[in-house]
């Protein structure tokens, strides 16, 4: 099992790299996510969400997550075949977290240099945190 730090990391590159080795039958879990960052304009990323959480119909759909964990979890989905089988068993394998569990909290946690927020040529970003608590996520 590997565990990953997402503190600082940036959402998309993270998804992508932890898809592909969730494909290649790894287990992971990846900690703090709502420090996990977005780039782009503030206020346009707060729209694009709030957009795909006011899509459909309460009844039929589709459902989009509001809270931060589950939003990381949604953006790796998109980015595995889980529809089949082997998206569903890669699925399987990963567990997103807020904060450090318990029983992570002696695990050692690594980090993903080319996801790093480092590479980001502008300032401007927006933690997972910040877009949960804009959707009305109950976030400490």
């Amino acid at each position: 099992m590997t565990v990953i730090d997402a503190n600082g990391l940036i959402m998309g590159r993270l998804a992508s790299i932890v898809a592909k080795r969730l494909l290649a039958g790894e287990k992971i879990d990846i900690i703090n996510a709502e420090n996990a960052v977005v780039s782009g304009n503030r206020y346009t990323i707060f729209a694009d969400y709030r957009h795909s959480v006011e899509r459909g119909r309460p009844e039929y759909g589709p459902y989009f997550p509001k809270r931060p964990e589950r939003i990381l979890k949604r953006t790796v989905r998109g980015m595995l075949p889980y529809k089949r089988q082997s998206g569903r068993n890669a699925m399987a394998n990963l567990k997103v977290h807020m904060g450090v569990p318990a029983e992570l909290k002696s695990a050692k946690a690594e980090t993903i240099e080319a996801a790093s927020m480092t590479r980001l040529s502008s300032a401007k970003y927006v933690k997972l945190g910040e877009i949960g608590k804009n959707l009305g996520a109950k976030v400490e």
